[in-house]
Formats: structure tokens, sequence, C-alpha cells
């Protein structure tokens, strides 16, 4: 039973992240309120999805508008020709009323079809919480499951809120400079770097709260499509923290994740920051590409949880003399199955997702890649497993699977089925060899192998870009290649198999620097937190089992009376 002063601290602790959430939500509203009035500053949000959408959307199969765009830099060579042309088409226009109504609303319905999609395929990556909860909780003991499942349940509860507050316009304030949605819009209201300016942009800075030029329905649907990505790299770091570490703690590290080590990287990558553009500043391919999130989300997520299991250390019991290491089973192996299969099934949103649009018919191509290379994945970490011990393990067929579906995330878009095989076999490979690395060598205990199924297979993932890209995809992708590249008119992301060792280069380069950021960030931040306040429960709450001293009640109440074991 918890006694009083445990009680005590308990609350005390609580109201730290209480406290340090208010000043989130405090922050957020003062820049929401600091941000300039959008009346004299160009486009007005569309909160009624009525003007979403018309003729400047209405687009071919090759993305081609049908209407011109007004020519603006008076400087270019064609200035003088495309001026005539868009003039022409403006008189032509002006003669056909009816034609330019029909494509205003076949523009609109494009926008709306592509709402439909991607909200859909975004409920489908929100389900996927319930298979983290599944899997984290039949990985651990049963002393602690009804801590696993508080900690899946809170981490959307308080991430959702910080990236409400400030991350979202953090990560994508400034989206229509360099990365504006084409299939939702365009979002032309998020068009402000809080640090950084054009092609060298850090930090968005408009959309704080999602109030003035967030308040508006493309924006929005692109915020619940993001909010569930942010939410994956939340849910990440349960599977590396749990069995020891104080729920306030935890509050802590999801509003971090929320706030500022998503976003930021996310900014860069995603959000038109400078990591996308230096195919055009620095001549390296089409810039960084990370298609749906093996570095943004998975990396992110894993070297974050690789930075809280050092801070926080073993669990008790769990290396003995000499270093030996004890085996903590998994209590329920029927949660962690149907776990990895939920999350496969929210993999289908996930990745064909991200093109954002149904319009986009590569997404059979994504779902297909996605599926194969999670099989691919599953297969080689049984194999290996059963080649190495006498034994196929299940756990591990599971994350091998979770590994084959990190790895392909990025390059998902870009590479062919085959390759896709390929990528699946490494990454179920990698995630065996990356659990008994750390448990072996580095001595870090990751009760859910989150690190190396995340963390190790998602910087691989983005490395593929840069190895297996064939460029049938993607032209134009960050501004590059839409009329040639590598002496081919649409040339896409293209990888060193293909002919680009600059775009290997890139990803190189990029996913280690997410690695670095991500640990690195984290490290910094809860080592210093950790040093005011232990983030690790008592010895004596961790050895009765979280359940009771963390929250009052067990998962399994009939088994109340039986005696704790490690």
């Amino acid at each position: 039973m918890t006694k009083q002063p445990e009680r005590r601290f308990l609350r005390r602790s609580s109201s730290v992240s209480v406290s340090i959430l208010a000043i989130l939500l405090a922050a957020g509203m003062f820049a929401a309120l600091a941000t300039p009035c959008l009346a004299d500053e160009g486009p007005k949000p569309d909160p009624s999805g009525t003007a979403t959408g018309d003729r400047t959307t209405a687009v071919d199969a090759a993305g081609n508008s049908f209407a011109l765009p007004e020519p603006t830099d008076k400087a270019a060579p064609d200035y003088g020709k495309n001026k005539k042309d868009f003039d022409d088409y403006q008189a032509q226009a002006a003669k056909e009323p009816l034609a330019v109504k029909l494509a205003d609303d076949v523009g609109h319905l494009r926008v709306a079809t592509n709402f439909a999609w991607t909200l859909n395929t975004g409920y489908l990556v929100l389900f996927m919480q319930a298979g983290f909860a599944l899997l984290t909780c039949g990985l651990v003991r049963k002393k602690n499951a009804a801590h696993l499942m508080m900690l899946n349940f809170a981490a959307y509860v308080f991430a959702f809120l910080a990236y409400y507050a400030v991350g979202y316009a953090f990560q994508f304030g400034a989206v229509a400079i360099n990365a504006a949605p084409a299939n939702l819009g365009g979002i032309p209201t998020l068009n402000k770097f809080l640090i950084g300016h054009g092609q060298w942009g850090f930090l968005g800075g408009r959309g704080f709260f999602l109030v003035g030029p967030a308040y508006d329905t493309a924006s929005n649907c692109f915020a619940l499509f993001e909010v569930v990505f942010m939410e994956t790299a939340g849910y990440i770091i349960v599977g590396a923290v749990c069995e020891r570490i104080t729920f306030w703690a935890f509050l802590l590290c999801e509003m971090f994740i929320g706030a500022i080590l998503y976003p930021v990287y996310g900014c860069w990558v995603w959000g038109g920051g400078w990591l996308s553009q230096i195919g055009s500043t620095l001549n390296l391919g089409h810039g960084y590409v990370d298609f749906a999130g093996s570095s943004v989300v998975h990396a992110v997520g894993g070297f974050c949880a690789m930075a809280l299991a050092i801070i926080l250390g073993p669990r008790l019991g769990k290396y003995g003399p000499g270093g030996k290491i004890r085996v903590f089973p998994a209590h329920n192996l029927v949660f962690v199955v149907t776990g990895t299969l939920i999350l496969l099934f929210g993999w289908m949103g996930f990745n064909p997702g991200s093109t954002l649009g149904a319009t986009d018919l590569r997404i059979s191509v994504i779902a297909v890649n996605t599926n194969l290379s999670a099989v691919a994945g599953a297969a080689a970490a049984m194999v290996l497993w059963y080649f190495l011990f006498g034994k196929p393990d299940v756990t591990m067929a599971c994350n091998g699977m979770l590994a084959g579906l990190v790895a392909i995330t990025a390059p998902c878009a870009f590479v062919t089925p085959t390759a896709s095989v390929v990528i699946g076999v490494l990454a179920g490979l990698l995630v065996c060899g990356g659990v008994l690395f750390n448990d072996r060598v580095l001595k870090i205990d990751d009760p859910c192998g989150a690190i190396s199924v995340h963390g190790y297979c998602g910087w691989f993932g983005a490395v593929c870009v840069g190895i297996f890209a064939d460029g049938t995809y993607g032209a134009g992708w960050n501004g590059v290649g839409a009329a040639a590249y590598l002496g081919h008119a649409g040339q896409g992301v293209t990888g060193l198999l293909h002919g680009d060792s600059r775009q290997f280069l890139c990803q190189l380069l990029g996913a280690t620097l997410c690695v670095a950021w991500a640990f690195g960030a984290t490290y910094v931040v809860f080592w210093s937190v950790n040093k005011v306040r232990s983030m690790r429960v008592t010895p004596e709450a961790e050895t009765e089992g979280l359940d009771m001293p963390e929250f009052g009640m067990p998962a399994y109440p009939e088994d109340a009376v039986a005696p704790a074991s490690y």
C-alpha cells in the first residue's frame, strides 16, 4: 500500500508537470497574440472551407495546372512572353464564365477528395495508439501492465496539448514558403519563419494555438494528420523507459517531444526548412528526403528513447554479477502479436497517407512496398533468431516486422517492390543485432526493443532513400528536378544504385544529424532535470511493481496478493 509521504511526493511531482504544461500553453498564447494580424499580409485563412480549391488546384495527371499563374519576376528573361500568355488566359476566361465555374468546381472537388483521404488515413495512424499500447503492455511484466497502459494513454493527451500550443507552429508555420502541401490547397497563410528565412529556415513562426493563420480548413486537415505522426514519436519512448520512470517525468518527456524535439527537426525536413532545401543551396540531390518519417518520426523517437534509457539506467535485477543479463519474459504474447498486427494495419495510413491525396496514384506502390518490407523483416528476424538460438522468438519476429515497416517508411514512395524486400530483410537483421548490441555491449536496458526498432532502423531507412530510390517518382521534390535532373526531364528522387551519389551523401548527412539532434537535445535536457529531481521511481516501488505505487490500481487485481517478483 502506498505510504502517505509517497502520496505527497506524487502530488508534488504531478504539480511540476502541470506547471510546465501551463508554461508551454502561456508561451504559445503569447506567440499567438504576438503574431501580426493578416489584414494587410496577403492570403486570408478559410475557416469555412468555401474558398479552398479552385481552378488553380485543378491539375492534370502530371500535376500541371490548367490555370496560368501571373508572372511576378520582371527581371526574368521570359517575363514578357509569360505575361502575354497570362493576359491572354485571363481574357479567354472572361469570355467563358461557365468554363471558369466548372474549373473552380473541379479544383474544389479535387481538394475535397484529398481532404477525405488525408483525414481517413490520419484516423488509421491514430488507431496505431492501440497497437503500441498492446505491444508494449504485453512485452513487460504483469505487475507493470497498468503502468504501461497509463503511459500510452497519457502520451497522447499531453504531447497533443504541447503540439497544439507551439509544436505545430514551430514545425509548419512556414510550410507555404518551400513545402506547400499542394494536394490540400497549399495553406498559403502559414508563410513565416520565426528563425531564418527563405531556403535557410530553422523554425516556423505561424499557427500557434491553431488560431489566426492556422484557423483554416486546409491547415486543420494537415494538423490532424501531422499530430498523429508526432504522437507516434511520443509513443516510441514508452517501450524504452517503462517499468522504472515516474509519471511526472514521463509527462515532461512527452511535452518536450510535442513542443520542441519533434517539431524542430520536422521543420527542417517537412516544414520547408534548411535541410530539405540543400538540394538547391548545396547541390545535394533533391535535398534531404524522408517520405513518411523513418527519421522525422521513428529515429527522433528512438534516439530520444535511447538518451532517456541511459539516464534512467537499467531495471533492478536486469544485470547480475559480472554483467550477466537477466531476461524478463513478456507477460502476454497475445497482446504482443495483436498489437503488432494493429500497427501493420495503421501503417497503411502512415505511408500511403503521406501523399496527402488520393489523386496521387503512387499510393498503390507505396502500400505494396510497405507490406513487402514488413513481411521480409519478420521473416529475416525469425530465421536469424532460429539460427542463433535454435528456436524462433515471436517477440523478435514482431520486432522484425516493425523494423521492416520503420525502414521502408522513408523510401516507400521512391523504390521498387524488390528493393522493399531487400530493405525489409536488412532491417530484420539490423533489429536483432541492435537488441543484442544494446543488451550485451552498451548495457542499455530497453524492455521493448524500441531503440533498435525505431532508432537504428529509422536511421537506416532514411539512408536507404539515398541507395535504392530509382528516379521514377518525386520530380520537383523540394523544388529540384521539375524540368530536368541528371540529364532527364521529370527525373525523380534518385539514389546511389541509379546514378546519384549526391543524394546518398545528403541522406547520410540528414539521418546522422537526426541522431545527433534527438539524442543530444534529450540527453542535455533530461540529464539536467534528473539532477534536480530523480526521474526514477524508488527501489521499493519498482520491486513491488508500478501499478499500485504510481496509480493505485493494479491491472490484474486477482493477482494483487501474490508476491511481486522481478
